[in-house]
């Protein structure tokens, strides 16, 4: 027998010839492994299609089928662990060997099933333990920070171990369930407040029953779900939940893992509340000041550590020591205190230390205790802070009702009753203010003491403090004597915490005076307002938004409405956009130190071509330099605006005339040039010489020259036209090829020569094109006349820009010898002329000296090296 145990454990080889045991298995075969026979007990367990099986491997699971490859002679020699499929379901594990029987082959196979099983038992078990070590030593050797993240890792160690979703751990801590982490951050539950209840009843019954489960696992989403409880005195303290574990679970080795787990984290946990709660109640008793202490009626006083230092005493003290710490008008009564307490009597006393703290104020403790089992116990609480805030608010109070008492204003107080006001309270300056006595009936009902027209005011002055809880209002009471005192009323309504009027409290406020000095201010607006109806002139207040305060009647009758219809009016409605902008722009340059402005607006008035206004401004500020309004005065100027265009348009004519031989010289270049091109070509086709070429190069000769022609034509037109209104950006140096373009060819056909220097930039200015041509053709004008005049050799004129400082600078500079200085101070007066009667009107320069001036720049005049310079110098337009 012990043979065959050693050959069914591997351990040899069986002898030819032995005889068969009636155990295990047993395959015969012949040569080539076709099974010949089959027996042995486990036959049975075997299912049909295996018992029927040809070769061995037929009746094999597929994992051991490969196992047997070629011929019988091929397998022995070495143990066989081949597992069969049984009729239950289950696998059939065995071992065996193969060994010569007769011709053929016998394959001997015992049943090792619960060998095998013991050794996987007995290596989870291993695992388990090894897991639960690892576990406990990772929970106890971290840090108290890392704690809850090291929980949370071995929650996951324990979810790869169990094959689980997820692991989370619940710790019942003073009367509730907490959840401190979870292996997953998707866990499934829709809530914690619904695991909570479920808790409840584990702690309470110790486990839970398939309902209890079942209800869980609904609100886990329908996963499986396990409760690992931890127990500790008989009571569950923790637990862990287990979601969709896919290993099985042996009930040992699980509580083990719990264990290991939970009995360093719980303690830990414990621990660290424990420090927590006692660096609270350290920090809080530092905060107060407070302190424990007791008292052996026979022993010493003994005191907390913290106490002990603030107070610089030692832990443990005599009555006579610590009594002696106290301010001396205290001790009598500590001592008293002290005595009472040992008769059972509660101890509860202010008491002063007898040394001032570092600021020098006293230092207030409140000594409460109890007699306990012999001793008395109790606590020192610093109520320093408490006493000066209470002597602050003595001060306060009294310092208050010392202001109350002197107030020149009747501080007073009404009782709310079921909807009605009653006077509960007035201050002492209501005699010498009123003459009432404390006792009287006005101080009862003061309504009665309200004026006749004022009574309906005193009335909605109840109602709206009722409804709005504050009210501001004047009205007037009769004193003493008969006489009537406008009082300024100002009152809150105070309520409790759940809404509900309690109280009024208010001031009356003697403002006769002012009253009377109000009343003689409006009338005196009232003459004022009618002084300024009965202007002429146009006076009006507005905003920085352009919105009219006030207007005027001159202002109204232009505006073409009614007085009262301006306040709400905008001027910016009959200004354009770019003369809006200017004047918005001119209101914001103005300051406190320089309030004042003036500018010529031009509006689009209704029923109006355009009407130009002279106006002037002056602005109103806050204490903080910001402007609130302005008040303006304008005239009209429409009139004189109108000649000074009209005087414009006729100096331009008189240039136009002036140039007109010029001009006719100018046209008839481009068409003696048409004509000369179309007798060539009608030479050419009488005489059959003319070609597609040839023609062709004349016809776009005349087509050059038309062009010519109709630019000149349309410069004049536009130039001999009305100004436009509106002021435009455009580039100063066009002015001066307009210029040239209407004077060049007729300075060239008299011999002055023209030195253009074209700029390198393209500066732009505001205002009208064709006035700054006009300005430049009249300075032209009289630089031509000069130097044909003189006889100047080699007569030239020089135009050039330049930029200074932000501003564009046109340069007419001529070579005939200058103007005499005296005469340079009146160059620029109307009709003032250097040349003879009948030549010039003397308007040139007068009317070129507005135009610039009306663009913001000026016109200048200086003798240079070889003759006169005009300097047309113009702000320069900032494109942004």
């Amino acid at each position: 027998m012990s043979g065959a145990f050693e050959r069914w454990l591997g351990g040899g080889q069986p002898l030819a010839g032995a005889s068969v045991p009636a155990v295990g298995l047993q395959f015969w075969l012949d040569e080539q492994g076709d099974v010949q026979h089959l027996g042995g007990p486990l036959r049975a367990q075997l299912p049909p299609v295996a018992q029927r099986a040809v070769r061995v491997q037929d009746a094999l699971l597929p994992h051991s089928a490969v196992v047997l490859e070629g011929a019988p002679q091929d397998w022995q020699g070495q143990p066989l662990d081949l597992d069969f499929p049984t009729v239950q379901g289950a696998s059939l594990r065995t071992r065996g060997w193969l060994q010569r029987q007769g011709a053929g082959w016998l394959l001997q196979l015992f049943d090792i099933g619960d060998l095998l099983g013991a050794q996987q038992h007995q290596a989870v078990r291993d695992d388990v333990q090894r897991l639960a070590v690892e576990i406990g030593r990772a929970v106890r050797e971290c840090t108290g920070e890392r704690l809850l993240p090291v929980i949370a890792q071995q929650l996951q160690r324990l979810a790869e171990h169990w094959q689980a979703r997820a692991v989370q751990v619940w710790c019942h801590e003073q009367g509730d369930w907490h959840s401190h982490a979870a292996s997953d951050h998707h866990w499934p539950w829709a809530a914690q407040a619904q695991v909570r209840p479920w808790l409840h009843v584990l702690a309470q019954q110790g486990d839970l029953d398939d309902r209890a489960l079942a209800e869980l696992q609904v609100l886990c989403g329908g996963l499986p779900l396990r409760v690992l409880p931890y127990r500790e005195g008989g009571q569950v303290q923790a637990c862990l939940l287990c979601v969709a574990a896919e290993a099985p679970f042996a009930q040992a080795a699980s509580e083990a893992l719990v264990q290991a787990l939970l009995d360093p984290f719980l303690a830990r946990w414990r621990q660290q509340h424990m420090q927590r709660s006692t660096d609270h109640l350290h920090d809080l008793q530092r905060q107060l000041g407070a302190g424990g202490w007791h008292w052996s009626p026979d022993g010493l006083l003994e005191l907390e550590a913290a106490l002990a230092e603030r107070l610089g005493l030692p832990c443990a003290v005599s009555i006579e020591h610590w009594l002696e710490q106290l301010h001396p008008a205290d001790r009598e009564a500590a001592r008293l205190a002290l005595q009472q307490v040992r008769e059972g009597q509660a101890l509860s006393l202010d008491l002063r230390l007898s040394q001032a703290d570092a600021q020098g104020d006293t230092r207030w403790l409140h000594w409460v205790g109890a007699l306990h089992g012999g001793q008395v116990r109790g606590v020192v609480l610093d109520i320093s802070a408490l006493k000066a805030q209470e002597q602050q608010a003595g001060a306060a109070r009294a310092r208050l009702e010392n202001l109350i008492a002197s107030s020149p204003a009747v501080i007073y107080v009404q009782r709310y009753d079921e909807g009605a006001l009653h006077s509960a309270f007035f201050s002492a300056s209501l005699e010498p203010l009123l003459g009432w006595r404390s006792d009287g009936e006005q101080v009862r009902q003061p309504g009665l003491a309200v004026h006749p027209h004022d009574r309906e005011q005193w009335l909605e002055r109840t109602r709206t403090l009722l409804r709005e809880g504050q009210v501001r209002c004047r009205y007037r009471l009769r004193d003493q004597l008969g006489g009537y005192h406008w009082i300024l009323d100002e009152a809150r309504l105070l309520r409790d915490d759940l809404g509900q009027p309690l109280e009024v409290v208010g001031l009356w406020l003697d403002v006769s005076d002012a009253t009377e000095a109000a009343e003689r201010v409006r009338q005196s607006e009232e003459r004022y307002r009618a002084l300024v109806d009965d202007s002429p002139a146009m006076i009006c207040r507005y905003r920085p938004d352009l919105q009219v305060l006030f207007g005027n009647r001159p202002l109204a009758d232009y505006l073409e409405c009614a007085p009262d219809q301006l306040a709400g009016m905008n001027l910016g409605r009959w200004l354009s956009d770019g003369d809006r902008e200017a004047f918005v722009q001119r209101l914001a340059s103005l300051t406190p130190e320089q309030p004042l402005s003036s500018a010529e607006i031009c509006l689009q008035l209704p029923g109006r071509e355009q009407a130009w206004w002279v106006w002037a401004d002056r602005g109103l500020f806050d204490a903080q330099g910001r402007l609130l309004e302005v008040q303006a005065v304008g005239r009209d100027n429409t009139e004189v605006r109108r000649s000074q265009r009209q005087l414009l348009q006729g100096a331009k004519m008189a240039t136009l005339g002036e140039l007109a031989t010029g001009l006719v010289h100018e046209i008839n270049q481009p068409l003696n040039v048409m004509r000369m091109a179309v007798t060539n070509s009608l030479k050419r086709l009488h005489s059959g010489t003319a070609d597609v070429p040839y023609l062709s190069e004349k016809l776009q000769r005349i087509e050059t020259q038309v062009e010519r022609t109709v630019r000149l034509v349309e410069h004049m037109r536009v130039y001999g036209r009305r100004s436009e209104l509106e002021r435009q950006a455009f580039v100063a140096w066009r002015a001066v090829d307009g210029a040239l373009a209407l004077l060049g060819e007729g300075l060239r056909g008299r011999g002055v020569k023209v030195q253009a220097e074209s700029p390198a930039s393209a500066l732009q200015v505001l205002g009208h094109p064709d006035q700054l041509e006009q300005v430049l053709i009249n300075l032209m004008v009289n630089a031509r006349d000069a130097l044909l005049e003189r006889r100047t050799p080699a007569p030239c004129i020089r135009l050039a820009q330049q930029q200074v400082e932000g501003r564009v600078c046109l340069l007419v500079e001529d070579n005939a010898g200058g103007i005499d200085p005296r005469l340079l101070g009146r160059i620029f007066e109307p009709f003032f002329t250097t040349k003879p009667a009948g030549v010039g009107t003397g308007l040139g320069l007068s009317v070129s000296h507005g135009i610039i001036e009306a663009m913001g720049g000026t016109l200048e005049v200086a003798n240079a090296e070889h003759g006169a310079c005009f300097r047309v110098v113009l702000p320069l337009y900032n494109t942004s």
